[in-house]
């Protein structure tokens, strides 16, 4: 479950979906200062914080604090909230290292991969890479025959694919650090 702000400072919950917060055209801020650097640093941590907790945590009061974070979200300094979910309670235990390799890389080929690759259920990530490979992927399948499927059926096709290299993981140590 998600929390939003409202007026006051307090937390509102919102169905478990992201919250996409787009930029305002008219936002201009190019750097951010101390306060902001550290409201971004807690609510990294704490998403769900209210505009108080926020304020406590690096010396403002709620209002203040909520003028901040109103302006990180217009500036899209802030681009969203959402829940990080287990998805090893969604029957998602493994997850799985996929680099790709592509016949070239032109704007174009780069493009349809992109395109296509976003609708490939189970891809949780997806990173251009500099260096020997082309992407990385990181993808949460229920087990082997599921990787298998997705493999064959979805990322053999997607377009300019030539090579495919996967790794398991076999525990997770650190994720999401903020």
């Amino acid at each position: 479950m998600q929390s939003k702000r409202d007026h006051n400072g307090s937390s509102t919950h919102e169905s478990s979906r992201e919250t996409l917060i787009h930029p305002s055209p008219l936002a201009s801020r190019s750097s951010l200062d101390d306060l902001d650097a550290a409201i971004l640093r807690h609510l990294a941590r704490h998403g769900r914080a209210t505009n108080y907790e926020v304020g406590d945590a690096v010396g403002l009061s709620a209002s203040a604090a909520s003028r901040r974070i109103q302006a990180l979200e217009a500036s899209g300094a802030i681009r969203g909230y959402r829940a990080l979910i287990d998805d090893r309670l969604l029957g998602k235990r493994m997850t799985v290292y996929i680099r790709v390799t592509l016949e070239r890389q032109s704007a174009a080929v780069l493009s349809a991969f992109e395109a296509a690759i976003r609708h490939v259920k189970g891809i949780v990530n997806c990173h251009l890479l500099a260096g020997q490979y082309d992407y990385m992927l990181v993808a949460r399948v229920a087990d082997i025959d599921d990787y298998g499927h997705l493999h064959q059926n979805e990322l053999s096709r997607l377009p300019g694919v030539i090579r495919l290299e996967t790794s398991f993981a076999l525990r997770d140590v650190l994720e999401g650090k903020g």
